[in-house]
């Protein structure tokens, strides 16, 4: 694959940004579609946004989304607080609603989800959010996209200054040097989000090996030449 056109959710988030402006400045971009529920506040001559507020239909966009090769589904939800009916709702159904609308406009595409660290591929046990994250890596694998990669960070250090609205921004302002410490400490716990950044471009520019993307794999692919 020598170009990619790429969809990205989330771009209002931490790691989407991270990813949105690591795709701005990528050469082997040539367009970015952002859909998101407010704007991103950037602007790019390869940048087109769609402001649309149900993520749980996006029936209406249609063949706005046709021609694109590379979906970054940064779109995300903690599980703090909620019950598993909501998270499930909220994680499993809006993303798979999303991706089988996308599948049919692009089967060719390479599908790169941001799931997490720990995620429970068997969908039985103990942890709610494992149970409800492995469920829906599973279920995405079986839509027909070229390729389906699921991204299992754990830490991330962002590289963009964080903004006050924000979910991470209080967390990071009082404990990122507690992250920056295990990275030291703890080295497979933790990536930057340009190593993450890296890893989703390089896996859509020339595939992997494995489906489900550790922490070492996003730093190999990370440094990949592609």
């Amino acid at each position: 694959m020598n170009k990619l056109s790429v969809i990205i959710t989330g771009a209002t988030g931490m790691v989407g940004e991270g990813v949105l402006h690591q795709c701005l400045e990528h050469p082997d971009i040539e367009k970015v579609l952002v859909i998101t529920r407010t704007p991103c506040g950037y602007s790019h001559p390869k940048l087109t946004e769609i402001i649309h507020r149900d993520f749980a239909d996006i029936s209406s966009l249609g063949s706005r989304m046709a021609g694109y090769n590379a979906c970054y589904f940064c779109l995300g939800v903690t599980s703090l607080g909620k019950s598993e009916a909501d998270y499930y709702r909220l994680t499993y159904t809006l993303t798979l609603n999303f991706a089988k609308t996308l599948a049919t406009y692009n089967p060719e595409m390479t599908f790169c989800y941001i799931s997490g660290a720990g995620t429970d591929s068997s969908e039985k046990g103990r942890v709610m959010w494992a149970r409800v994250k492995g469920k829906t890596e599973n279920d995405l694998a079986k839509l027909p996209f070229r390729q389906v990669y699921n991204f299992r960070p754990a830490g991330i250090l962002p590289f963009l200054p964080l903004k006050p609205t924000q979910t991470f921004y209080k967390t990071y302002r009082y404990l990122g040097w507690l992250f920056s410490l295990v990275k030291v400490v703890a080295p497979n716990y933790v990536v930057t989000l340009k190593e993450l950044a890296a890893a989703m471009i390089n896996v859509s520019l020339t595939g992997y090996s494995g489906n489900n993307i550790e922490v070492k794999d996003i730093r190999l692919l990370a440094k990949k030449s592609v």
